[in-house]
Order: structure tokens, then C-alpha cells, then sequence
């Protein structure tokens, strides 16, 4: 035999205004039938997942956080000392925590065309493209990984003079 409880069921309550708050306005008041449809969601396709995680990792190597924080200005200007004039600067030399817009903007740019360059020689290994495809997506992505690093290289010597060198 199961033991008793002497604990009212959950749905019962001691309160009698509960109780009535609870029974009187559905005494009187109907809820509506509805028929509510759901929305279907579709899958977004792979190449649109892609894009957006690609657009994400440009922003967020790109520095765009610190860009809307600190609002640095675009690019910066420095005054040439033989003719006084006064000549843009894309690279806040010297200073590794601090970056123009533009400069962080074209170093987001080139670790991008790096990553893509690592994407096409992925498919480069695919079994079932043509031997034609292959070696375009080959020399493709080999080409980007090499402008992207070298790139990066010279950026990395611009920001900081002496370094690597």
C-alpha cells in the first residue's frame, strides 16, 4: 500500500481569492479559438553561412569594436619637414595598441584574402572536380596565401620600424 500524503494536491490552494481569480473571469469570458499558423523556417543555404561568418571574422580582425569604442579617425596626417606640406598616413607607426580606421580595415582585408586562399586550396583537393579546376583553385589560393602574408609582413614592418629585421 503506497503511503498517504498529507500534502494537498499542487493544484488546490489554501488562498479562496486564488481560487476565485482563478474559475470567475472564465466563467464569463471565452478565450478565442485561434488558429494560428507557425512560421516555417528555412535553413539558410551553406554559401550564405559562409558569407556571414566571413563578413563576422572580417569585422571582428578588422577591429571594428575598437573602432565604434575609441572612434580613432580615418586616416591620420603628419607635415613633411622639407616642404611643409602636409601628407596622409595610413599606419599609426610606432603606437601597437592604436590603429586608423583605414589601417585596420586593409590588415581585416589581407588576413581575409589569406583565409579564402586556404579555402580554395581545400577544394583544390576535391577527387571530383576536373584536373583544370583543381590546379586554377590550386594556383588561386596559393597566390592569395602568399599576397596575404607578405602583405601582412609589410604592414607588421610599417606599424612597427626595426621589428622583424
Amino acid at each position: 500500500m503506497a503511503p498517504k500524503s498529507d500534502s494537498p494536491p499542487p493544484d488546490s490552494s489554501m488562498d479562496p481569492l486564488y481560487h476565485l481569480l482563478r474559475v470567475l473571469p472564465y466563467a464569463v469570458l471565452r478565450p478565442p479559438r485561434l488558429r494560428l499558423k507557425l512560421p516555417s523556417l528555412t535553413l539558410p543555404s551553406p554559401m550564405t553561412v559562409y558569407s556571414l561568418i566571413l563578413l563576422t571574422y572580417f569585422l571582428v580582425v578588422s577591429g571594428f569594436v575598437y573602432d565604434v569604442i575609441v572612434e580613432p579617425p580615418g586616416i591620420g596626417s603628419t607635415q613633411d619637414r622639407l616642404s611643409g606640406a602636409v601628407k596622409p598616413v595610413v599606419f599609426m607607426t610606432g603606437r601597437v595598441n592604436g590603429q586608423y580606421i583605414i589601417e585596420g580595415l586593409s590588415s581585416g582585408f589581407m588576413f581575409v584574402v589569406g583565409g579564402v586562399g586556404i579555402v580554395l586550396l581545400d577544394l583544390a583537393m576535391d577527387r571530383n572536380r576536373a584536373r583544370s579546376v583543381k590546379v586554377s583553385f590550386a594556383a588561386a589560393g596559393a597566390a592569395a596565401v602568399v599576397v596575404a602574408y607578405v602583405m601582412s609582413m609589410l604592414f607588421v614592418r610599417i606599424k612597427i620600424p626595426g621589428y622583424l629585421g
